[in-house]
């Protein structure tokens, strides 16, 4: 298995208004200043909203390549954020409340999966169970067990009950 993990900036804030290329700012204007509280609300969401779309981008591109490489290859892709934003919600800015406190927005992150049809059928996936999952709530201890799933990596440390395709493995 070849195992490529890629880390960007993203959305991470004060300063979103660098986090995207000109050629992907459709929003505007933007917040050009880290201290937020200062900038229009309308503002602050055109740079986090411009920074979505550049990782957007990113990863449509990463699955082009992985695409290309399903020719020869069982592909798959796992992105998770690390965390949300506050974007002056409650007078709140940026992240990093305690979990017990910290507002949904904080909490809740994307995760984007996507599996060359070669890995489909090779982890006997069923793509009308994985989409009913869409809603479950899953967290940042299950990426552990579910890369060690897809990539059929056996470890006394693997739990099936934290991968989030298990469930969905020859349900199809």
């Amino acid at each position: 298995h070849l195992v490529l993990v890629m880390h960007q900036m993203g959305s991470h804030g004060p300063a979103y208004y660098k986090r995207s290329p000109p050629d992907v700012k459709t929003f505007l204007p933007e917040c050009k200043s880290n201290a937020l509280a200062e900038c229009g609300h309308a503002e602050l969401l055109n740079g986090y909203d411009n920074s979505i779309r550049n990782t957007d981008a990113m990863l449509g591109k990463t699955i082009d390549w992985l695409k290309a490489q399903s020719k020869d290859y069982d592909t798959a892709m796992l992105y998770q954020s690390d965390h949300g934003e506050s974007l002056g919600e409650y007078g709140l800015f940026l992240h990093g409340l305690p979990y017990g406190i910290a507002p949904e927005v904080q909490k809740h992150i994307p995760l984007v999966a996507w599996f060359s049809e070669g890995m489909q059928k090779r982890e006997k996936l069923s793509t009308r169970c994985l989409q009913g999952d869409l809603d479950k709530p899953y967290t940042h201890d299950n990426l552990y067990h579910t890369a060690l799933g897809v990539m059929d990596v056996h470890s006394p440390s693997y739990k099936a009950g934290l991968d989030m395709f298990a469930d969905c493995r020859s349900a199809g």
